[in-house]
């Protein structure tokens, strides 16, 4: 992304005193998340540097135009708070491509001439990656879809409640309301909403006090406790207005965020505004590394899925369960 970064404050000089406090005593590591990565596509894959967008895509596997003589459905991918263009949306990305679904693994900060921190960024950046795929060869313009983890879902639900032209949306980890940005440079604190559209803040939640016990967790709680029903309702994500199928996969022991939580409220809101149908996949022993397709102990990053919750089995066993019906969600919407 090209654009120049605008900063507006969005909360008061107390709060962000507040955030700093709290946020120093969870993030000087960055969470425990890797350091920022800008992954080169592979072989099967090309970069994308234009008009605002940074990313890889990857055409769907065999001839896109000819296969199976119709034009094959796209998914645009967005990574979390990892920032960059991350290995864990890769694989992911190699597993839908070989499916055959054409893919664009879009980076929203952290990548070259992209916003260091997660602040502010623009939801219009999506619609553009949208429509960037609809003029690509061979991609069928009716079946489009996005998926997100952590971070990313928040902005693929928020993608999904502006636009008519989505037949599906995976929320890995999601939330139900926006929250505020992250800056790395300030131990990960941020005064600044994560998004805007057309120009203005998108209103976020306010952070709960820090617990040590807790750990993470605990500054997201608030979106839990009933006082703050008021908080919730205004920095809710309106998924009602959202017209594709939706999926939501997540654990219930995960310590990062409350995500099967606000799996649920995403559901429960969404049937009582007569909103989309929404499926929820929660696995009892699986964290914050719930999605993706599966793992198993050859793999690198295998002994750490249990970082943010769950064991390490646990969450490879979701995985192994969760990711074939991600797969067979997407096939069944573009079907239609």
């Amino acid at each position: 992304m090209h654009a120049a970064r605008t900063i507006l404050p969005v909360i008061g000089i107390a709060a962000l005193l507040a955030g700093a406090a709290l946020f120093q005593q969870a993030a000087p590591d960055r969470y425990g998340l890797p350091e920022i990565e800008v992954l080169d596509p592979g072989p099967t894959g090309q970069r994308i540097d234009q008009d605002e967008l940074f990313g890889n895509y990857y055409p769907a596997a065999g001839n896109v135009i000819t296969l199976q003589g119709a034009p094959r459905p796209a998914v645009l991918l967005l990574g979390g708070s990892e920032g960059g263009l991350g290995g864990g949306a890769k694989r992911m990305a190699l597993s839908l491509q070989e499916e055959g679904f054409a893919v664009l693994h879009l980076a929203y900060f952290g990548a070259l001439e992209q916003p260091a921190s997660l602040e502010r960024i623009p939801l219009e950046l999506f619609d553009r990656a949208i429509e960037w795929l609809k003029e690509q060869p061979g991609v069928d313009q009716e079946r489009l879809a996005v998926i997100g983890a952590s971070k990313g879902a928040e902005a693929a639900l928020l993608v999904a409640s502006r636009r008519s032209d989505l037949s599906a949306v995976v929320a890995g980890m999601p939330t139900s309301v926006a929250w505020n940005g992250i800056n790395w440079a300030s131990n990960g604190q941020s005064p600044y909403s994560s998004w805007t559209a057309s120009g203005e803040d998108v209103p976020t939640m306010p952070f709960s006090d820090w617990n040590a016990s807790d750990g993470i967790i605990s500054v997201y709680r608030a979106v839990e406790n009933p006082t703050q029903s008021t908080n919730a309702a205004r920095a809710a994500i309106p998924i009602e207005r959202s017209s594709a199928r939706i999926m939501l996969v997540c654990g219930e022991a995960e310590t990062m965020w409350p995500a099967c939580p606000m799996s649920r409220m995403i559901a429960e809101r969404s049937a009582e505004r007569s909103g989309p149908s929404i499926t929820v996949l929660a696995y009892q022993d699986a964290g914050h590394f719930v999605f993706g397709p599966p793992m198993t102990p050859g793999d690198a990053f295998y002994d750490r899925l249990d970082t943010f919750g769950g064991s390490v089995e646990g969450n490879a066993t979701a995985r192994t369960d969760s990711w074939p019906k991600v797969v067979a969600f997407l096939k069944a919407r573009a079907a239609e």
